[in-house]
């Protein structure tokens, strides 16, 4: 099918498609979502077709207000209408038991459903049009770099969906920090744009998320993601400069053509194509900025891309969980 590409001021356009059951690629303030009317399994088989997403990979729910809840799930916590009040609408998605009217599709099978509000104007707007809860995994191909802008959802899914609403680049980068409110402590499944220090403070928390799990709880948890067709060397540890020059010159001495994906404070290696991170004194930029980067790296024609660790506190242990996904090899010194 013909893919449109819509404006923002074409909501209306966007939100009957989904009516209709269609998919619509939008833009959330983390990375652009596929969205599919929530409730009708034909539609959310779409999504998993034109990503080729394994079906027990669980989705997302995203919703405009409370309301919509109480049709989803069959209750939650005091401690999780705290996270609800501080963080929504915002990158957190909290998982609650679901009722009957979400079908198993959309939870992989499980007693859990996923969900979230997202923040960004172009999703609310198409959100309240619509009146539905839309599932919504990233725009991109599984497995691939998740999309930040609407020219990345192009790449991967022309001619797959009937809309994209372009927004713009998006502004976290990184996608929602998923949170499992059936358990207490709350647990952690997928680190994201809430971080841990911010959740702790209010709530009994605990990093929980097991990436190799055979039955995954929530996207990100089981499956390869993230990774670009360039083949990836992620350095990390106390020696990172002194082992990057060494891997820099070693893809070079076999002819390979190299990137450096580096913060610019080490961008200082003459010999490799840089990848700017930003500061390290702002790692939300970096955080905007890698999935970006991780595309522009196959773009370009590179053959290797090196990338600078950082350390695993607040956002930084959100990029270093992504970036370890993205990896083909993981160096620590």
């Amino acid at each position: 099918m013909p893919t449109q590409v819509l404006k923002p001021s074409q909501i209306g356009i966007a939100a009957a498609l989904l009516r209709q059951g269609e998919c619509v690629a939008f833009p959330t303030e983390t990375v652009y979502g596929l969205g599919a009317n929530a409730l009708d399994e034909e539609a959310i088989v779409k999504i998993f077709i034109a990503k080729g997403r394994p079906e027990d990979n669980p989705l997302i729910i995203h919703c405009h207000n409370r309301s919509q809840l109480t049709d989803l799930v069959t209750g939650w916590s005091p401690q999780a209408e705290i996270l609800m009040d501080t963080f929504w609408p915002g990158p957190l998605t909290l998982v609650l038991p679901k009722k009957p009217a979400v079908p198993d599709i959309v939870t992989g099978g499980l007693a859990t459903v996923a969900l979230r509000f997202p923040s960004h104007p172009v999703a609310i707007n198409l959100l309240q049009a619509a009146d539905l809860p839309i599932a919504a995994p990233s725009a991109n191909i599984s497995g691939r770099p998740s999309p930040t802008s609407a020219q990345h959802v192009l790449e991967d899914m022309s001619g797959k969906i009937a809309a994209i609403v372009d927004g713009g680049p998006t502004g976290g980068g990184v996608e929602s920090t998923v949170l499992d409110c059936t358990v207490f402590p709350f647990r952690i499944l997928r680190p994201g744009g809430i971080t841990y220090e911010e959740l702790s403070p209010l709530v009994p928390v605990e990093m929980g998320y097991e990436p190799h799990s055979d039955t995954p709880r929530a996207p990100g948890m089981k499956y390869r993601h993230y990774s670009p067709n360039t083949r990836v060397v992620l350095i990390t540890g106390s020696k990172v400069e002194g082992e990057i020059e060494r891997q820099v010159k070693a893809c070079q001495a076999q002819g390979e053509k190299v990137a450096l994906m580096a913060f610019t404070e080490s961008a200082t290696y003459p010999d490799a194509y840089i990848l700017d991170m930003g500061s390290k004194t702002d790692v939300n930029v970096a955080a905007s900025r890698i999935y970006h980067l991780l595309r522009q790296g196959d773009t370009l024609g590179f053959d290797v891309i090196i990338i600078e660790g950082l350390p695993e506190v607040g956002i930084g242990r959100t990029i270093m969980d992504r970036l370890r996904k993205a990896s083909d090899t993981i160096v620590h010194t």
